[in-house]
């Protein structure tokens, strides 16, 4: 029965269908592709800017899916959430490609010339990933209770000390010490769904 057919019959749930990818169901990738490899495209079309490399991080992200399909596990996170952690991370990795060989593919005839221009692409580059993870921070902190986050905010973007922050929102410091790590731990559960590291987009205050 063809991957199509299969899914008219009776379409399965993500996770169905991840298991039988790691029992190398090729049929059950190709239903899991059709399903998610738009929402792929568009995430690292934003990022990147080129929908050549959009269409290549479609490709690699589906076969690390193929290669990883074992290693899922859906208490840390949706399938969907996986596969798009996967293509951000792919995407973050051609934009610092690009940071080290810029003009790469610019002819030769022109790199006199395209010397002298300034070079942009390093704060484009960085801009695009400091958004990315903005949006990731802002999605793991809505899955936080609001003291939590209020804490976090404080610290991390506010710039506060936890002193700072007992002071202000009138709580004991232990409390406001115990709010921030368990709200980071359950940051670093929601990034660690997207295979992101909470480690790598914030920074110890």
């Amino acid at each position: 029965m063809s991957a199509l057919r299969l899914a008219e019959a009776q379409p399965p749930d993500d996770e169905a269908l991840m298991a039988r990818i790691a029992q190398r169901d090729t049929q059950a990738l190709e239903v899991l592709y059709q399903r998610y490899a738009r929402v792929v495209y568009g995430l690292a079309l934003r990022m990147l800017g080129s929908a050549e490399q959009a269409d290549d991080i479609v490709q690699e992200t589906f076969w690390r899916v193929w290669r990883r399909s074992a290693t899922f596990t859906a208490h840390r996170g949706t399938v969907p959430g996986w596969i798009c952690g996967i293509a951000h991370n792919l995407s973050i990795d051609e934009l610092r490609r690009q940071r080290v060989r810029p003009g790469q593919a610019a002819d030769a005839a022109d790199g006199a010339a395209l010397a002298e221009l300034p070079d942009t692409r390093s704060s484009v580059d960085t801009a695009a990933i400091e958004n990315e993870q903005r949006r990731l921070i802002d999605t793991a902190l809505r899955q936080l209770a609001n003291e939590q986050r209020q804490a976090i905010e404080l610290a991390y973007f506010g710039g506060l000390s936890q002193s700072e922050i007992a002071e202000r929102l009138q709580s004991p410091v232990g409390t406001i010490k115990a709010r921030i790590r368990s709200g980071l731990r359950r940051m670093r559960d929601v990034l660690a769904a997207q295979q992101v590291g909470i480690e790598d987009i914030i920074e110890h205050p």
